[in-house]
């Protein structure tokens, strides 16, 4: 094959719509813009997602609502029922749960839930579980390793926010107390003086 020998594909490249060039081209007068309104003019630059002058879609959604939290964690469940199909004293951690199809891969985060009953004693490595089914592994003669350090409670932070505050408090009423004391013993002082 040559170069002078080189064609485009079939159907791949077309003569342009000469439009405006009488009636009987087939886009002529109008140049299938119509007859009159905001489509025929010249200067029709209309934005992207205008509906004519009605309220858009874009501001008709609602928005602002609710937080999203770009760094939330999806952990993939696995329920205790599920650790029944695993053989005795077995090893059971995110590659064994993807090879049994139970997560989708094997370093996805996996939480361990107390929904139903496990059966056999297995040792379970998963990143976070819940302390019903920590119990009801160790009951069934198992165990649980977290692959994550648990976060402290809730609990805990708002009691020493509270301490904190209360501590806050107390130095402030002490301060205000010396103050007082203070301005008393130089009212005594100046007493005299009068």
């Amino acid at each position: 094959m040559r170069l002078h020998e080189l064609h485009p594909a079939p159907g791949s490249r077309r003569k342009r719509t000469r439009v405006g060039r009488g009636i009987s081209a087939g886009r002529g007068k109008t140049s299938g813009r119509g007859q009159k309104g905001q489509g025929s003019r010249e200067s029709n630059s209309v934005p992207k997602g205008f509906e004519g002058g009605q309220m858009k879609q874009s501001m008709r959604l609602p928005k602002l609502r609710g937080f999203h939290n770009r760094f939330r964690r999806e952990y993939q469940v696995v329920n205790l029922s599920k650790l029944n199909r695993f053989d005795r004293d077995a090893i059971v951690d995110g590659a064994a749960l993807a090879a049994a199809g139970l997560v989708t891969g094997a370093d996805a985060p996996v939480k361990l839930l107390a929904a139903g009953r496990v059966k056999v004693a297995v040792h379970v490595r998963v990143h976070r579980a819940s302390a019903a089914a920590r119990t009801a592994v160790e009951a069934a003669g198992g165990r649980v390793d977290l692959l994550e350090e648990p976060k402290p409670p809730r609990a805990e932070k708002s009691e020493s926010k509270q301490d904190n505050a209360a501590s806050r408090r107390k130095a402030r009423n002490a301060a205000a107390a010396d103050d007082s004391a203070e301005d008393t013993a130089s009212g005594a002082q100046e007493e005299p003086q009068a």
